[in-house]
């Protein structure tokens, strides 16, 4: 049986914190493979090209589209707080979104790991109701 992965990016302050501010506004992502065997492994840090968006509103769906179209490959966003964005992650796209209640990024990936069997079925839920479109407003 071929084992269950998935790709997740979480918002870094710096190599072990998670931001305390908007997903957005995130000086990277850190993206991880998290495996269901509790393997978890450092793929890439992506630099987050969103982060100096001139917001026109707070939480601006432009702004959204921005962070989202640099995070097409994962399969679950990771945060520890929520904007509004966040619910139109949730809402509007093919991405699950994952709150860690932590800031500390040891903590934050232990906790998925823990959570992995309900992530791997939201993310399935979603890649079943695909026929969504990826950005809709």
């Amino acid at each position: 049986m071929e084992k269950r992965c998935l790709k997740v990016a979480f918002g870094m302050e710096d190599d072990e914190h998670l931001i305390d501010a908007h997903y957005g506004d995130s000086e990277f992502f850190a993206i991880y493979e998290i495996c269901e065997n509790g393997s978890v492994k450092l793929l890439e840090k992506r630099h987050n090209k969103a982060k100096d968006f001139e917001e026109e509103e707070h939480g601006d769906p432009r702004k959204f589209r921005a962070v989202v179209g640099q995070l097409l490959d994962v399969d679950v966003l990771a945060a520890f707080r929520m904007g509004p964005n966040f619910l139109r992650i949730r809402d509007k796209t093919n991405k699950v979104a994952f709150f860690t209640r932590t800031r500390d990024l040891k903590l934050a990936l232990q906790r998925f790991v823990e959570d992995f069997d309900d992530l791997w079925e939201r993310v399935q839920e979603k890649k079943r109701a695909i026929e969504k479109p990826i950005l809709e407003e």
